[in-house]
């Protein structure tokens, strides 16, 4: 069983432009990433062709760029908008 206190879920700072879809922070990581994909499933942000692939809208495309990106490289994007 992991830790309590482990990277995922340590509490760290979000962005400006990720709080707007996430909530107000600190969150832990785990929770960010929980909370991001809610909102990607709620807009409908998913490709129809590739499931796998994210469409940002404009406000996620603050976070993770305006073009279409795979859910794995998505994940990079937003880490950098993490303290």
């Amino acid at each position: 069983m992991a830790a309590k206190n482990n990277a995922i879920n340590k509490p760290v700072a979000v962005s400006e432009d990720l709080e707007a879809i996430v909530g107000k922070g600190p969150l832990p990581r785990g929770e960010v990433t929980a909370k991001v994909w809610e909102y990607i499933k709620k807009h409908d942000l998913q490709a129809a062709d590739d499931k796998r692939m994210i469409e940002p809208d404009e406000k996620l495309g603050k976070v993770i760029g305006t073009e279409k990106i795979s859910m794995f490289k998505m994940t990079a994007q937003v880490s950098k908008h993490l303290g």
